[in-house]
């Protein structure tokens, strides 16, 4: 019998997370994919709040920055394979202060070590892509006070996130001798509906983020990069979307696989997972 996955989905804030889960759950409840529960879910408040508003045509609310309820949700697919998805939190800002702190919360230490697959959510849309401490040339720091140039100068946001795979991979006690093949790490590029683009999903991670892209295609054997559009339109908190209500959310989000081929089930990218990795 083929090992268990234990699949960690981390975001940053605003990445879309949790219309993901609901939207993913939705799939799950109306048995509009591949892959079923096959037990009990935990803690699925935040994404049947997120649900509610969904099927009213709404885009949910923030989640609290001081959220922190862990969501595990056992699921098979038709091959008889397992797997648990677990959803770490739901406060993204969270995830950004593993870093300007330096610290990994406890809740989170077991969750990494046994984690067989990673999943990382970027929204392109909203990172800086301007210059910084890593991009800048060396010589034009000379015409800044040296007191102000941590305050003018701060990281990237790529540069973040590089850090925080590299917190997760030292906690995790992964060396980086030879790329990785465990734990598999597949990069969910969200909100693809926003970015009005044809290009490939890795081609457009390396032009927009192209030192996460190296470090990523450096480290791992096999990473895989896929388009997400969990909901397929924007939405309104407050403005409710008729047709979106009328049809149901189940009928909305797709996702754009590596080789460019857009599938209306959005749980591809966990089943993939689930049936490469056995």
């Amino acid at each position: 019998m083929a090992a268990q996955h234990s699949i960690l989905l981390v975001g940053e804030s605003n990445v879309g997370k949790t219309h993901y889960g609901a939207q993913f759950l939705k799939r799950l409840m109306v048995k509009a994919c591949a892959l079923k529960m096959s037990g009990a879910p935990t803690n699925l408040e935040a994404f049947t709040t997120a649900l509610s508003c969904l099927t009213e045509g709404k885009a949910t609310d923030h989640t609290p920055t001081n959220a922190y309820v862990e969501s595990v949700w056992p699921i098979t697919d038709e091959a008889g394979r397992c797997a648990e998805l677990i959803w770490p939190d739901y406060g993204g800002e969270q995830v950004t202060s593993l870093v300007t702190q330096r610290r990994i919360p406890t809740a989170w230490r077991q969750r990494v070590l046994e984690a067989t697959d990673w999943v990382l959510f970027i929204r392109l849309h909203s990172l800086r892509f301007e210059d910084d401490l890593f991009s800048r040339p060396l010589q034009s720091f000379t015409e800044v006070d040296p007191l102000d140039m941590a305050e003018a100068y701060e990281p990237s946001d790529q540069a973040r996130i590089v850090e925080l795979l590299q917190m997760l991979l030292y906690l995790a006690q992964y060396h980086l001798d030879s790329p990785l093949r465990k734990p598999r790490l597949t990069v969910l590029l969200s909100c693809w509906d926003e970015l009005e683009t044809t290009e490939l999903p890795a081609d457009l991670l390396e032009s927009r983020l192209p030192m996460l892209w190296s470090f990523v295609r450096s480290n791992w054997t096999a990473p895989i990069v896929i388009g997400l559009s969990a909901l397929g339109r924007a939405l309104s908190k407050s403005d409710a979307d008729s047709e979106y209500a009328t049809l149901g959310p189940e009928e909305f989000g797709y996702v754009i696989l590596p080789n460019g081929e857009k599938n209306s089930d959005i749980t591809l990218p966990i089943q993939r997972l689930m049936a490469d990795g056995s």
